[in-house]
């Protein structure tokens, strides 16, 4: 056996199990929580190391042969996002969220969110697709979990909102992945590739089961017309728990798209591509007009959310191996920047009172709140000199090559609108008077160093992009189906 292939799920399942046996020793508690938090960090960056080099960790559990094998396998494009997604995770659990509502409080938090990263690291380490949906099932559990412990009516209505979209979404993914063994005769990503059609003569079977597969990815992705849930029910999370849930779990969702169709059904795909690009564009566009409208911060980032899944979709959505790489580089920078805005939300509620903006105001009188904002709100913008810069680019840059003008279009239109959405903020929570009376709150320390670390890494790639523009062109390489 392969450990390496193996610690993205084993770190934080122990973990989750030793913050549970220490719920009632909370200094205790969060040591562990912290240490296994930088233990996932490490293990992803060492995975992300080998990974660069030409390396796969790769293991069979129980030694069954192929294709019966329940495989785990860690390439490039999976330990980048493991590595992103532990960097999140290291920087949430820095950043206090008690006193934002009941479920900052409760000693079950730390367990439930590790349990959560073991479903994340179990996603992005698995290559058998039957195994995916059952991670996607690990995350759905604990992420139902840290909703409804606040136990208020409005824990209860999100989690139920939260229940019924991605409750659909896993009996419509269950049905596709029976219905694809039964025409490929496998669930391992590489054999059921070549089942399914990797000679470019795929069944119309295939190619239904596939679309449905879409559908419920799309459904766990927020896409348009079903991201509804999404806004109604993170705004009730304390906001580290929120940005945690933000910055992973769609893109977990976008990730299993990605991989549907680069590797596991790249022939069966090739005639849902057009349709999942104008779904692209219609998310783009439905999410950026509800950021727009809205003036609670939480629900402005929310929203945001949605669009920028849109503009992760449309680089998937061209289908050439350069599109996938950008799919990923957008992926791995929206991560950063929209988990980092969400622990922002949380630190101008504290020092500002309220998420509301129409109850903010003043706030540039705090020049480090003031900076560890308009860094990773430039890059959701995609201004120079940040990650969504190169992120946003290199979409639009593939659309217009593409010949698909319209598309192109729409993503900078919906740049435009993100601009808006953000000067709204910036206005309104920073240039403004500060509301009569005014009690401002001391930030904690930790909370600047972990939200100016996450900012650090947004400029950092956006100044030197080179290493993950030429990471992501390896890491698109997927399996035998490949991409031109």
């Amino acid at each position: 056996m392969n450990l390496w292939a193996v610690l993205p799920v084993l770190v934080p399942l122990a973990t989750a199990l030793l913050c549970l046996a220490l719920q009632r020793r909370p200094v205790a508690q969060r040591f562990v929580s912290l240490v296994g938090g930088a233990s996932f960090l490490g293990i992803a960056v060492a995975l992300v190391l080998g990974t660069a080099g030409g390396a796969v960790y790769e293991t069979r559990l129980g030694n069954w042969p192929q294709p019966f094998a329940i495989r785990l396998s860690i390439d490039a494009l999976g330990a980048a996002l493991l590595a992103v997604s532990g960097a999140v995770l290291l920087a949430l659990l820095a950043v206090p969220g008690r006193g934002e509502c009941a479920t900052a409080r409760s000693p079950l938090v730390p367990p439930l969110v590790h349990g959560l990263m073991a479903g994340v690291g179990g996603a992005f380490s698995t290559a058998d697709l039957f195994n995916l949906y059952v991670w996607f099932e690990v995350m759905l559990i604990a992420a139902l979990g840290l909703i409804a412990l606040g136990r208020e009516r409005r824990h209860l209505d999100a989690a139920l909102r939260y229940l019924v979209l991605n409750a659909l979404a896993a009996v419509l993914l269950l049905c596709a992945v029976g219905g694809l063994y039964g025409v490929g005769g496998s669930l391992d990503f590489d054999a059921l590739s070549l089942g399914l059609g990797g000679d470019g003569s795929p069944s119309a079977a295939a190619t239904a089961l596939v679309a449905l597969a879409l559908l419920a990815l799309l459904i766990k992705s927020a896409a348009f017309p079903f991201g509804a849930w999404l806004p109604a029910a993170y705004p009730v999370l304390p906001t580290p728990i929120l940005a945690l849930f933000a910055g992973l779990l769609t893109k977990v969702g976008a990730y299993a798209v990605l991989r549907l169709v680069a590797q596991v059904a790249p022939a069966a795909s090739a005639p849902l591509l057009e349709p999942l690009g104008w779904i692209a564009a219609a998310t783009m566009v439905t999410g950026v007009l509800g950021a727009a409208y809205h003036q609670d911060l939480r629900r402005i980032l929310s929203f945001h959310v949605i669009s920028q899944i849109g503009y992760i979709l449309l680089a998937i959505s061209l289908g050439t191996r350069a599109a996938f790489a950008a799919a990923l580089v957008y992926t791995v920078h929206h991560i950063l920047v929209k988990a980092n805005l969400f622990l922002i939300a949380g630190l101008v509620r504290r020092s500002g009172g309220s998420f509301d903006l129409r109850h903010l105001g003043g706030l540039a009188s705090r020049p480090a709140l003031a900076l560890v904002f308009a860094i990773p709100a430039a890059s959701l913008i995609g201004l120079p000199l940040t990650s969504g810069f190169w992120a946003k680019l290199t979409v639009v840059k593939l659309c217009f090559a593409e010949g698909r003008y319209t598309f192109g279009v729409l993503a900078l239109l919906v740049g435009g609108l993100t601009l808006y959405s953000m000067a709204k903020v910036w206005i309104e929570a920073f240039w403004k008077e500060p509301p009569d009376p005014y009690y401002p709150r001391r930030v904690p320390k930790m909370a600047f160093v972990a939200t100016f670390a996450l900012a650090a890494l947004t400029l950092a790639l956006g100044v030197y992009p080179e290493p993950l523009l030429v990471f992501a062109e390896l890491a698109a390489a997927l399996g035998p189906g490949g991409a031109r």
